[in-house]
């Protein structure tokens, strides 16, 4: 049943997923809109929010391409501030990596245009500046792509949000346990202080954090990939200014250029990842993967020691001049994954009253 705009509408998730869709219905004439959260946006451990996220629109997917494409438009424009168009290169350790092929085809179909590495060692034709050892890399740079920071943009986002009169709640009354339910109909949320909030649709856009309040294990796991941070000085920064955005395809580990201001260095890596096994008694007592609810996943500082190793040898490859420097900071980054890397957006099957938005991390 469609929901009248004055209805109350409640969005768990307070990240890009959730916000975007408050402030989309904000602007389809809906004005009872309510994000929950356990963080104020930006909030320190969810998927959209760090120091720099990828922005590019090389998907070997079309449909996806063309989403970036348009959202591209939205960091040239309204968001450029927290835009960084450093280029994106694309690389792999063996030759004709079927993604990355289908990927440059898409792109090409859809109008972009990219630069084929058969040698990657040629980026520094581009980009004098690279420190990084490419040799036996192979794949393309795509110029229309780059980094933004994440965390600055979810900020102007939620800002947005609020000026448009949808409600924020964090804290404890943000902090969602489960569904609340009159038969197969959710009618709202239980939530740590206060009991329950009512509503006349509910929305989860709640990441790694989806499967504590719904079973999605046929659909999506939850996964923690490592990112570490290291601390330059202004000057090690400054000599690699104007280098790309680079992701090491059959590795994993991707790079970004530093961030101005703060001159820290970060790579991440995305692979299988590692699960944080945990029993939840909602919709049935399960065991799931999931990030913790109770408090911050960013603050322990703490990987598995072959994360560390696998971070340590992209380091190397990519920045060897800092192979031995200590990581000023480390931690997981919690992914939602899906079989084939799609997104999940589509009213709940068996429960009316729910709307999923979720999958949307390694994206």
């Amino acid at each position: 049943m469609p929901v009248s705009k004055k209805n109350p509408i409640i969005i768990v998730g307070a990240g890009v997923f959730g916000l975007s869709t408050a402030l989309e219905l904000k602007q389809r004439g809906y004005t009872d809109i309510t994000v929950l959260d356990r963080y104020t946006p930006p909030a320190v451990d969810g998927s959209s929010v760090d120091i720099s996220r990828i922005i590019r629109i090389d998907y070997a997917d079309p449909v996806y391409c063309k989403m970036a494409r348009e959202a591209y438009e939205g960091w040239k424009t309204e968001y450029s501030g927290h835009y960084y168009e450093s280029g994106f290169a694309l690389l792999s350790e063996t030759p004709n990596n079927d993604w990355i092929v289908k990927s440059a085809a898409t792109v090409k179909e859809n109008g972009g245009t990219i630069e084929d590495l058969p040698d990657a060692s040629q980026l520094v034709k581009s980009y004098p500046n690279i420190q990084s050892d490419l040799s036996g890399l192979n794949g393309y740079l795509n110029r229309r792509g780059g980094w933004a920071n994440a965390a600055g943009s979810i900020q102007q986002l939620a800002s947005r949000c609020s000026v448009e009169g949808i409600s924020i709640i964090t804290g404890p009354r943000g902090t969602v346990l489960s569904l609340l339910q009159e038969g197969s109909r959710v009618v709202g949320v239980n939530v740590l202080s206060g009991g329950s909030i009512r509503a006349s649709r509910v929305i989860l856009s709640t990441g790694a954090w989806t499967s504590r309040l719904l079973n999605v294990a046929h659909a999506a796991s939850s996964s923690g990939q490592p990112v570490g941070f290291i601390q330059l000085t202004q000057e090690e920064a400054r000599a690699l200014d104007n280098t790309p955005v680079m992701i090491n395809m059959s590795t994993g580990v991707f790079c970004f250029p530093p961030t101005p201001g703060s001159n820290i260095l970060k790579l991440a890596r995305h692979g299988y990842g590692y699960a944080n096994e945990t029993t939840t008694s909602n919709d049935g007592k399960r065991t799931i993967s999931s990030p913790k609810l109770e408090s911050s996943n960013a603050q322990t500082g703490y990987i598995p020691d072959d994360a560390d190793d696998g971070l340590r040898d992209g380091l190397r490859r990519f920045f060897p001049k800092f192979a031995n420097r200590p990581w000023s900071n480390r931690r997981l980054c919690w992914y939602t994954d899906t079989p084939k890397g799609d997104f999940i957006i589509d009213n709940h099957p068996k429960y009316d009253g729910l709307f999923v938005a979720t999958g949307g991390a390694g994206q």
